[in-house]
Protein backbone atom coordinates (compact mmCIF):
# COMPACT_ATOMS: atom_id res chain seq x y z
CA UNK A 1 0.00 0.00 0.00
CA UNK A 2 2.87 2.41 0.81
CA UNK A 3 4.20 1.80 -2.64
CA UNK A 4 1.33 2.29 -4.32
CA UNK A 5 1.12 5.98 -2.66
CA UNK A 6 4.55 6.73 -2.97
CA UNK A 7 4.30 5.79 -6.97
CA UNK A 8 1.08 7.30 -7.56
CA UNK A 9 2.15 10.45 -5.88
CA UNK A 10 5.41 10.44 -7.70
CA UNK A 11 3.15 10.07 -11.31
CA UNK A 12 0.86 12.67 -10.15
CA UNK A 13 3.36 15.49 -8.91
CA UNK A 14 5.46 14.96 -11.85
CA UNK A 15 2.41 15.40 -14.50
CA UNK A 16 1.25 18.37 -12.82
CA UNK A 17 4.52 19.94 -12.39
CA UNK A 18 6.01 19.84 -15.46
CA UNK A 19 2.27 19.82 -17.57
CA UNK A 20 3.41 16.96 -19.35
CA UNK A 21 -0.04 16.62 -20.73
CA UNK A 22 0.05 19.83 -22.62
CA UNK A 23 3.87 20.39 -22.64
CA UNK A 24 5.60 16.55 -22.69
CA UNK A 25 2.13 14.75 -24.28
CA UNK A 26 4.47 11.45 -25.33
CA UNK A 27 5.82 11.49 -21.75
CA UNK A 28 2.59 12.06 -20.21
CA UNK A 29 0.99 9.12 -22.23
CA UNK A 30 4.13 6.81 -20.40
CA UNK A 31 2.86 8.23 -16.88
CA UNK A 32 -0.99 7.57 -17.41
CA UNK A 33 0.28 3.64 -18.39
CA UNK A 34 2.44 3.69 -15.17
CA UNK A 35 -0.41 5.07 -13.18
CA UNK A 36 -2.51 2.14 -14.23
CA UNK A 37 0.18 -0.53 -13.81
CA UNK A 38 0.22 0.98 -10.04
CA UNK A 39 -3.13 0.26 -10.02
CA UNK A 40 -2.81 -3.09 -11.01
CA UNK A 41 -0.12 -4.17 -8.85
CA UNK A 42 -2.17 -3.07 -5.65
CA UNK A 43 -4.94 -4.80 -7.15
CA UNK A 44 -3.13 -8.21 -7.50
CA UNK A 45 -1.46 -7.62 -3.98
CA UNK A 46 -5.03 -7.55 -2.87
CA UNK A 47 -6.27 -10.57 -4.93
CA UNK A 48 -3.20 -12.66 -4.29
CA UNK A 49 -3.68 -12.39 -0.10
CA UNK A 50 -0.75 -9.91 0.01
CA UNK A 51 1.31 -11.97 -1.96
CA UNK A 52 5.00 -11.47 -1.36
CA UNK A 53 5.87 -12.16 -5.16
CA UNK A 54 4.00 -9.10 -5.41
CA UNK A 55 5.19 -6.97 -2.77
CA UNK A 56 8.89 -7.59 -4.35
CA UNK A 57 7.23 -6.53 -7.88
CA UNK A 58 7.01 -2.77 -6.67
CA UNK A 59 10.86 -2.72 -6.17
CA UNK A 60 12.04 -2.83 -9.74
CA UNK A 61 8.92 -1.00 -10.97
CA UNK A 62 9.33 1.84 -8.45
CA UNK A 63 13.47 2.18 -9.49
CA UNK A 64 12.18 1.93 -12.76
CA UNK A 65 10.36 5.52 -12.29
CA UNK A 66 13.38 6.80 -9.89
CA UNK A 67 15.67 6.06 -13.02
CA UNK A 68 13.58 7.56 -15.62
CA UNK A 69 13.69 10.56 -13.37
CA UNK A 70 17.26 11.06 -12.92
CA UNK A 71 18.28 10.17 -16.47
CA UNK A 72 15.81 12.20 -18.82
CA UNK A 73 16.82 15.89 -18.52
CA UNK A 74 13.33 16.31 -18.85
CA UNK A 75 12.06 15.52 -15.65
CA UNK A 76 15.38 17.27 -14.20
CA UNK A 77 13.19 19.75 -12.36
CA UNK A 78 11.23 16.63 -10.03
CA UNK A 79 14.23 15.00 -9.03
CA UNK A 80 14.75 16.69 -5.48
CA UNK A 81 11.32 15.23 -4.46
CA UNK A 82 12.99 11.89 -5.80
CA UNK A 83 15.78 12.06 -3.62
CA UNK A 84 13.05 12.31 -0.59
CA UNK A 85 11.94 9.29 -1.15
CA UNK A 86 15.19 7.55 -0.74
CA UNK A 87 14.62 7.02 2.81
CA UNK A 88 11.67 5.37 2.61
CA UNK A 89 12.46 3.06 -0.70
CA UNK A 90 15.75 2.10 1.25
CA UNK A 91 13.88 1.11 4.79
CA UNK A 92 11.31 -0.46 3.30
CA UNK A 93 13.55 -2.64 1.12
CA UNK A 94 15.99 -3.40 4.64
CA UNK A 95 12.34 -4.42 6.03
CA UNK A 96 11.50 -7.10 3.49
CA UNK A 97 14.87 -8.12 3.08
CA UNK A 98 15.10 -8.73 6.85
CA UNK A 99 11.15 -10.18 6.73
CA UNK A 100 12.92 -13.04 4.76
CA UNK A 101 16.75 -13.99 6.38
CA UNK A 102 16.13 -12.83 10.28
CA UNK A 103 14.53 -15.18 12.55
CA UNK A 104 10.65 -14.34 13.01
CA UNK A 105 11.03 -14.07 16.68
CA UNK A 106 13.71 -11.38 16.55
CA UNK A 107 12.29 -9.97 13.48
CA UNK A 108 8.61 -9.09 15.20
CA UNK A 109 11.68 -7.62 18.29
CA UNK A 110 12.85 -4.99 16.42
CA UNK A 111 9.82 -4.84 13.51
CA UNK A 112 8.39 -2.18 15.57
CA UNK A 113 11.37 0.10 14.81
CA UNK A 114 11.08 -0.30 10.92
CA UNK A 115 8.03 0.57 11.06
CA UNK A 116 8.34 4.10 13.07
CA UNK A 117 11.33 4.45 10.82
CA UNK A 118 9.14 3.85 7.58
CA UNK A 119 6.85 6.33 8.98
CA UNK A 120 9.49 9.06 9.30
CA UNK A 121 10.60 8.39 6.01
CA UNK A 122 7.16 9.08 4.69
CA UNK A 123 6.77 12.18 6.82
CA UNK A 124 10.10 13.37 5.31
CA UNK A 125 8.82 12.77 1.56
CA UNK A 126 5.90 15.08 2.56
CA UNK A 127 8.32 17.44 4.61
CA UNK A 128 10.45 17.77 0.76
CA UNK A 129 7.24 17.77 -0.98
CA UNK A 130 5.83 20.29 1.04
CA UNK A 131 8.99 22.48 0.92
CA UNK A 132 9.46 21.88 -3.07
CA UNK A 133 5.94 23.06 -3.12
CA UNK A 134 6.65 25.86 -1.44
CA UNK A 135 10.24 26.90 -3.57
CA UNK A 136 8.05 26.50 -6.64
CA UNK A 137 5.20 28.84 -5.27
CA UNK A 138 8.12 31.53 -4.51
CA UNK A 139 9.82 31.09 -8.12
CA UNK A 140 6.26 30.91 -9.69
CA UNK A 141 5.79 34.31 -7.64
CA UNK A 142 8.96 35.92 -9.19
CA UNK A 143 8.01 34.75 -12.65
CA UNK A 144 4.90 36.01 -12.05
CA UNK A 145 6.58 39.03 -11.05
CA UNK A 146 9.13 38.75 -14.10
CA UNK A 147 6.12 38.32 -16.46
CA UNK A 148 4.65 41.37 -15.34
CA UNK A 149 7.90 43.40 -15.52
CA UNK A 150 8.60 42.14 -18.73
CA UNK A 151 4.70 43.10 -20.17
CA UNK A 152 5.07 47.06 -18.90
CA UNK A 153 8.37 46.75 -20.82
CA UNK A 154 7.65 45.80 -23.55
CA UNK A 155 4.26 48.29 -23.15
CA UNK A 156 6.96 50.86 -22.86
CA UNK A 157 9.43 49.83 -25.81
CA UNK A 158 6.12 49.38 -28.24
CA UNK A 159 5.14 53.00 -26.51
CA UNK A 160 8.73 54.43 -27.48
CA UNK A 161 9.09 52.68 -30.95
CA UNK A 162 5.51 54.33 -31.55
CA UNK A 163 6.78 57.74 -30.28
CA UNK A 164 10.38 57.26 -32.63
CA UNK A 165 8.36 56.15 -35.74
CA UNK A 166 5.75 59.00 -35.14
CA UNK A 167 8.71 61.31 -34.95
CA UNK A 168 10.80 59.46 -38.16
CA UNK A 169 7.44 60.27 -39.65
CA UNK A 170 7.37 63.65 -38.33
CA UNK A 171 10.95 64.12 -40.04
CA UNK A 172 10.61 62.60 -43.21
CA UNK A 173 7.65 65.35 -43.87
CA UNK A 174 9.80 68.15 -42.99
CA UNK A 175 12.63 66.79 -44.89
CA UNK A 176 10.31 66.65 -48.26
CA UNK A 177 8.93 70.14 -47.11
CA UNK A 178 12.34 71.34 -47.13
CA UNK A 179 13.25 69.62 -50.36
CA UNK A 180 10.24 70.75 -52.35
CA UNK A 181 11.11 74.64 -50.91
CA UNK A 182 15.18 73.71 -51.84
CA UNK A 183 14.21 72.83 -55.17
CA UNK A 184 11.41 75.59 -55.69
CA UNK A 185 14.54 78.17 -54.66
CA UNK A 186 16.73 76.50 -56.84
CA UNK A 187 14.25 76.71 -60.06
CA UNK A 188 13.45 80.53 -58.70
CA UNK A 189 17.17 80.70 -58.91
CA UNK A 190 17.70 79.34 -62.43
CA UNK A 191 14.94 81.37 -63.73
CA UNK A 192 16.34 84.65 -61.98
CA UNK A 193 19.84 83.92 -63.86
CA UNK A 194 18.13 83.10 -67.31
CA UNK A 195 16.02 86.07 -66.94
CA UNK A 196 19.35 88.46 -66.21
CA UNK A 197 21.22 86.29 -69.24
CA UNK A 198 18.55 87.33 -71.88
CA UNK A 199 17.89 91.02 -70.24
CA UNK A 200 21.25 91.14 -70.22
CA UNK A 201 21.67 90.32 -74.39
CA UNK A 202 18.49 92.21 -75.08
CA UNK A 203 19.94 95.09 -73.53
CA UNK A 204 23.03 94.70 -75.71
CA UNK A 205 21.19 93.71 -79.04
CA UNK A 206 18.84 96.96 -78.21
CA UNK A 207 21.73 98.88 -77.66
CA UNK A 208 23.57 97.95 -81.05
CA UNK A 209 20.29 98.02 -83.13
CA UNK A 210 18.98 101.67 -81.93
CA UNK A 211 23.07 102.52 -82.27
CA UNK A 212 22.67 101.47 -85.93
CA UNK A 213 18.98 102.56 -86.22
CA UNK A 214 20.42 106.27 -86.17
CA UNK A 215 22.69 106.48 -89.23
CA UNK A 216 20.46 104.11 -91.52
CA UNK A 217 17.78 106.54 -90.80
CA UNK A 218 20.30 109.43 -92.53
CA UNK A 219 20.68 106.67 -95.17
CA UNK A 220 17.19 106.21 -95.98
CA UNK A 221 16.41 109.74 -95.60
CA UNK A 222 19.19 111.15 -97.89
CA UNK A 223 18.60 107.99 -100.46
CA UNK A 224 15.14 108.60 -100.83
CA UNK A 225 16.30 112.62 -101.94
CA UNK A 226 18.67 111.89 -103.97
CA UNK A 227 16.50 110.16 -105.92
CA UNK A 228 13.79 113.16 -106.52
CA UNK A 229 16.29 115.09 -106.95
CA UNK A 230 17.38 113.30 -110.05
CA UNK A 231 14.36 113.58 -110.62
CA UNK A 232 14.32 117.36 -110.61
CA UNK A 233 17.92 117.69 -112.34
CA UNK A 234 16.31 115.52 -115.09
CA UNK A 235 13.47 117.83 -115.71
CA UNK A 236 15.87 120.94 -115.46
CA UNK A 237 18.22 119.28 -118.50
CA UNK A 238 15.14 119.53 -120.26
CA UNK A 239 14.87 122.84 -120.32
CA UNK A 240 18.44 123.82 -121.58
CA UNK A 241 19.72 124.26 -124.59
CA UNK A 242 22.46 121.97 -125.10
CA UNK A 243 22.82 119.21 -127.94
CA UNK A 244 20.88 116.36 -127.42
CA UNK A 245 23.69 114.36 -127.33
CA UNK A 246 24.90 115.60 -124.58
CA UNK A 247 21.52 115.29 -122.89
CA UNK A 248 21.97 111.87 -123.47
CA UNK A 249 24.42 111.41 -121.89
CA UNK A 250 23.69 113.74 -118.71
CA UNK A 251 20.46 111.74 -118.34
CA UNK A 252 22.43 107.97 -118.69
CA UNK A 253 24.49 109.62 -115.48
CA UNK A 254 21.19 110.83 -113.70
CA UNK A 255 19.27 107.51 -114.60
CA UNK A 256 22.45 105.41 -113.64
CA UNK A 257 22.41 107.64 -110.10
CA UNK A 258 19.12 107.33 -109.73
CA UNK A 259 19.35 103.71 -110.10
CA UNK A 260 22.06 103.69 -107.71
CA UNK A 261 20.16 105.84 -104.99
CA UNK A 262 16.69 103.41 -105.44
CA UNK A 263 19.28 100.09 -104.53
CA UNK A 264 20.75 102.42 -101.49
CA UNK A 265 17.19 102.85 -100.49
CA UNK A 266 16.12 99.13 -101.46
CA UNK A 267 18.87 97.77 -99.13
CA UNK A 268 18.42 100.31 -96.72
CA UNK A 269 14.51 99.83 -95.97
CA UNK A 270 15.89 95.89 -96.03
CA UNK A 271 18.79 96.67 -92.68
CA UNK A 272 15.94 98.86 -91.33
CA UNK A 273 13.48 95.83 -91.32
CA UNK A 274 16.39 93.11 -89.83
CA UNK A 275 17.06 96.13 -86.95
CA UNK A 276 13.29 96.07 -85.90
CA UNK A 277 13.80 92.22 -86.05
CA UNK A 278 16.59 92.83 -83.26
CA UNK A 279 14.67 95.14 -81.66
CA UNK A 280 11.74 93.15 -81.44
CA UNK A 281 14.25 90.00 -80.58
CA UNK A 282 15.66 92.08 -77.98
CA UNK A 283 12.43 92.77 -75.94
CA UNK A 284 12.25 91.56 -72.43
CA UNK A 285 9.93 88.42 -72.64
CA UNK A 286 6.57 89.22 -70.88
CA UNK A 287 6.83 86.22 -69.08
CA UNK A 288 3.29 85.47 -70.63
CA UNK A 289 2.53 83.25 -73.37
CA UNK A 290 0.40 83.89 -76.37
CA UNK A 291 -1.02 82.34 -79.27
CA UNK A 292 1.45 82.27 -82.11
CA UNK A 293 1.51 81.03 -85.66
CA UNK A 294 4.92 78.51 -84.93
CA UNK A 295 5.32 77.59 -88.76
CA UNK A 296 5.16 81.51 -89.38
CA UNK A 297 7.63 82.31 -86.46
CA UNK A 298 9.87 79.13 -87.75
CA UNK A 299 10.03 80.36 -91.34
CA UNK A 300 10.55 84.06 -90.39
CA UNK A 301 13.49 83.40 -88.04
CA UNK A 302 14.40 80.65 -90.67
CA UNK A 303 15.24 83.39 -93.15
CA UNK A 304 16.46 85.79 -90.94
CA UNK A 305 19.41 83.58 -90.45
CA UNK A 306 19.71 82.71 -93.80
CA UNK A 307 20.24 86.34 -95.16
CA UNK A 308 22.25 87.14 -92.23
CA UNK A 309 24.86 84.84 -93.28
CA UNK A 310 24.41 85.84 -96.67
CA UNK A 311 25.33 89.32 -95.79
CA UNK A 312 28.58 88.00 -94.74
CA UNK A 313 29.29 85.81 -97.92
CA UNK A 314 27.71 86.61 -100.58
CA UNK A 315 28.92 83.19 -102.38
CA UNK A 316 27.11 80.94 -99.80
CA UNK A 317 24.06 79.54 -101.11
CA UNK A 318 21.90 76.40 -98.92
CA UNK A 319 18.29 74.73 -100.07
CA UNK A 320 16.01 76.12 -97.49
CA UNK A 321 13.06 73.53 -96.99
CA UNK A 322 10.36 73.65 -94.50
CA UNK A 323 7.84 70.74 -93.91
CA UNK A 324 5.26 72.56 -91.89
CA UNK A 325 2.06 70.47 -90.19
CA UNK A 326 -1.08 73.10 -91.34
CA UNK A 327 -3.00 71.54 -88.43
CA UNK A 328 -1.08 73.50 -86.09
CA UNK A 329 -2.96 76.81 -86.29
CA UNK A 330 -1.68 78.79 -83.35
CA UNK A 331 0.06 77.26 -79.88
CA UNK A 332 0.45 79.23 -76.61
CA UNK A 333 4.63 80.18 -76.41
CA UNK A 334 6.35 83.14 -75.36
CA UNK A 335 7.10 84.59 -79.05
CA UNK A 336 10.24 86.15 -78.26
CA UNK A 337 12.05 83.58 -76.46
CA UNK A 338 11.15 80.87 -78.62
CA UNK A 339 12.40 83.51 -81.32
CA UNK A 340 15.48 83.49 -79.93
CA UNK A 341 15.54 79.21 -80.04
CA UNK A 342 15.13 79.52 -83.94
CA UNK A 343 17.64 81.90 -84.49
CA UNK A 344 19.94 79.79 -82.56
CA UNK A 345 19.66 76.85 -83.98
CA UNK A 346 19.28 77.99 -87.41
CA UNK A 347 22.11 80.28 -87.35
CA UNK A 348 24.13 77.16 -86.16
CA UNK A 349 22.74 74.63 -88.85
CA UNK A 350 23.50 77.30 -91.50
CA UNK A 351 27.25 77.55 -90.23
CA UNK A 352 27.92 73.83 -90.08
CA UNK A 353 26.89 73.84 -93.91
CA UNK A 354 28.76 76.76 -94.94
CA UNK A 355 31.88 75.35 -93.19
CA UNK A 356 31.14 71.85 -94.85
CA UNK A 357 31.02 73.80 -98.07
CA UNK A 358 34.25 75.74 -97.36
CA UNK A 359 35.84 72.49 -97.00
CA UNK A 360 34.25 70.80 -99.84
CA UNK A 361 35.85 72.82 -101.72
CA UNK A 362 39.43 71.31 -100.98
CA UNK A 363 38.51 68.07 -101.42
CA UNK A 364 37.64 66.54 -105.17
CA UNK A 365 35.52 63.71 -103.71
CA UNK A 366 33.15 66.25 -102.48
CA UNK A 367 32.93 68.88 -104.92
CA UNK A 368 29.18 68.34 -105.49
CA UNK A 369 28.05 68.93 -102.18
CA UNK A 370 25.00 71.03 -101.56
CA UNK A 371 24.31 72.81 -98.65
CA UNK A 372 20.92 72.29 -97.24
CA UNK A 373 18.72 73.05 -94.05
CA UNK A 374 15.46 71.44 -93.14
CA UNK A 375 12.56 72.36 -90.21
CA UNK A 376 9.94 70.47 -89.75
CA UNK A 377 6.96 70.95 -87.40
CA UNK A 378 4.18 68.51 -86.41
CA UNK A 379 1.00 68.24 -84.10
CA UNK A 380 0.89 64.64 -81.89
CA UNK A 381 -1.00 63.74 -78.68
CA UNK A 382 -0.78 67.56 -77.44
CA UNK A 383 2.74 67.74 -77.98
CA UNK A 384 4.21 70.36 -80.28
CA UNK A 385 7.46 68.60 -82.40
CA UNK A 386 9.98 70.88 -83.87
CA UNK A 387 12.94 69.48 -85.97
CA UNK A 388 16.22 71.12 -87.28
CA UNK A 389 18.07 69.16 -89.62
CA UNK A 390 21.61 70.17 -91.32
CA UNK A 391 23.23 68.11 -93.88
CA UNK A 392 26.36 70.03 -92.08
CA UNK A 393 29.87 69.10 -90.39
CA UNK A 394 27.85 67.24 -87.64
CA UNK A 395 29.49 66.71 -83.99
CA UNK A 396 31.31 64.06 -82.56
CA UNK A 397 29.94 62.53 -78.64
CA UNK A 398 32.58 64.63 -77.19
CA UNK A 399 31.25 67.65 -78.33
CA UNK A 400 27.62 66.44 -77.79
CA UNK A 401 27.95 65.64 -74.63
CA UNK A 402 28.66 69.32 -73.81
CA UNK A 403 26.71 71.23 -76.39
CA UNK A 404 24.32 72.74 -73.97
CA UNK A 405 27.04 73.82 -71.59
CA UNK A 406 27.33 77.58 -71.08
CA UNK A 407 30.25 79.48 -72.72
CA UNK A 408 30.94 76.32 -74.73
CA UNK A 409 31.64 76.86 -78.37
CA UNK A 410 33.35 75.04 -81.52
CA UNK A 411 33.50 77.80 -83.58
CA UNK A 412 36.83 80.15 -83.73
CA UNK A 413 37.51 82.92 -81.55
CA UNK A 414 35.32 85.77 -82.01
CA UNK A 415 32.88 83.90 -83.82
CA UNK A 416 30.59 82.39 -81.12
CA UNK A 417 29.98 83.02 -77.49
CA UNK A 418 28.85 79.83 -76.64
CA UNK A 419 25.65 81.21 -75.24
CA UNK A 420 23.00 80.46 -77.65
CA UNK A 421 22.18 77.08 -77.08
CA UNK A 422 22.56 77.64 -73.23
CA UNK A 423 19.98 79.54 -73.36
CA UNK A 424 18.11 78.19 -76.12
CA UNK A 425 18.61 74.57 -73.67
CA UNK A 426 16.66 77.15 -70.55
CA UNK A 427 13.69 78.66 -72.61
CA UNK A 428 12.34 74.90 -73.81
CA UNK A 429 12.90 73.64 -70.76
CA UNK A 430 12.25 75.96 -68.36
CA UNK A 431 10.17 78.27 -69.51
CA UNK A 432 8.27 75.98 -71.91
CA UNK A 433 8.87 72.63 -69.82
CA UNK A 434 10.03 71.01 -73.17
CA UNK A 435 12.66 68.71 -73.99
CA UNK A 436 15.72 70.18 -76.06
CA UNK A 437 17.69 67.08 -77.48
CA UNK A 438 20.19 66.83 -80.42
CA UNK A 439 21.73 63.85 -82.56
CA UNK A 440 24.09 64.19 -84.80
CA UNK A 441 26.21 61.68 -87.41
CA UNK A 442 29.92 63.62 -87.51
CA UNK A 443 30.87 65.10 -91.41
CA UNK A 444 26.87 64.28 -92.57
CA UNK A 445 24.51 66.01 -90.81
CA UNK A 446 22.93 67.67 -87.03
CA UNK A 447 19.53 67.33 -86.21
CA UNK A 448 17.95 69.20 -83.16
CA UNK A 449 14.32 68.44 -81.71
CA UNK A 450 12.53 70.57 -80.02
CA UNK A 451 9.13 69.01 -77.88
CA UNK A 452 6.89 71.18 -75.95
CA UNK A 453 3.06 70.10 -74.49
CA UNK A 454 0.27 71.78 -75.86
CA UNK A 455 -2.78 72.27 -73.91
CA UNK A 456 -5.43 70.70 -75.52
Amino acid sequence: MEFFLLTFFLIQFIRKRLETATKLPDWDKQLLGARYISGALLASYYIFDESTLVSWLWYPFTGYIIWLIFTRDDFKPVRSLAQGAFPFIAISLFNDFAELVVPTKLYHQYNDYLVTAKVFAFIWLFAVWYNSQKQQRVLDKEREEQRIKDEVNQAKKEALEYLVSERTIELTRQKEELQKTLDELKSTQAQLIQSEKMASLGELTAGIAHEIQNPLNFVNNFSEVSVELCQELEEEIGKTSISDADKDYINGIISDLSQNQQKITHHGKRADSIVKGMLQHSRTSSGHKEPTDINALADEYMRLAYHGLRAKDKEFNASLVTDFDPTIGKVDVLPQDLGRVFLNLFTNAFYAVAEKKRLSRENPATADYKPEVKVITKLFANKLYIRVIDNGTGMPESVKAKIFQPFFTTKPTGQGTGLGLSMSYDIVTKSHDGLLDVSSVPGESTEFKITIPVNA
